[in-house]
């Protein structure tokens, strides 16, 4: 499966950003925006411009790739986002999932289509983490459902958030001792 997304990668020019890369080329105020693929439905979550916090934003509903481009354009321009997280679907044993396949090409498309700085993170039970976040609130379950695809992106953003912010803290922490 690496053969093969490696091939897709070379086949459309794109050079995929790791996480390290994606950090480099962030300014360090800016906000970033995270998506949760789906086939019909994709939650999209964006962050503060300190990179601190995930809010749910919408879930958008593909119908045709044209539309949920223009779709995310007007999302990135209205919100001024600098990076866009894809959450990955990767099984609990690390090995990609059928999904994961989707999920690459969304992120290589959007890498063509939109910017270059876009990388993927590991999603692994963000939808159950979130609708496991929600059952806390008194919200009835069809709105948990309703809500999941942009909580879930909330997940996978806040997730990568923590990631970008970590070592920051920790030298912040570190450089007066």
């Amino acid at each position: 499966m690496l053969i093969l997304q490696e091939i897709n990668i070379i086949k459309y020019n794109i050079n995929m950003l790791d996480i390290e890369d994606f950090k480099k080329k962030l300014d360090k105020k800016s906000r970033l925006m995270g998506v949760d693929p789906g086939k019909k439905r994709v939650g999209i979550a964006i962050s503060d411009e300190n990179k601190i916090v995930a809010t749910p934003y919408t879930t958008l509903i593909k119908h045709d790739y044209s539309k949920f481009l223009n779709d995310i354009k007007r999302i990135i321009k209205e919100n001024n986002i600098k990076g866009i997280v894809i959450g990955n679907p990767i099984n609990m044993n690390g090995t990609p999932s059928q999904s994961s396949q989707s999920a690459k090409d969304l992120a290589i498309n959007l890498s063509k289509d939109i910017t270059e700085n876009v990388t993927m993170w590991d999603e692994r039970l963000s939808s159950q983490g979130a609708f496991n976040l929600s059952s806390n609130l008194e919200v009835n379950t069809s709105k948990k459902v309703k809500k999941l695809d942009e909580n879930a992106a909330q997940f996978i953003l806040q997730g990568a958030l923590d990631y970008l912010t970590k070592e920051n803290t920790w030298s912040d922490t570190t450089k007066g001792l």
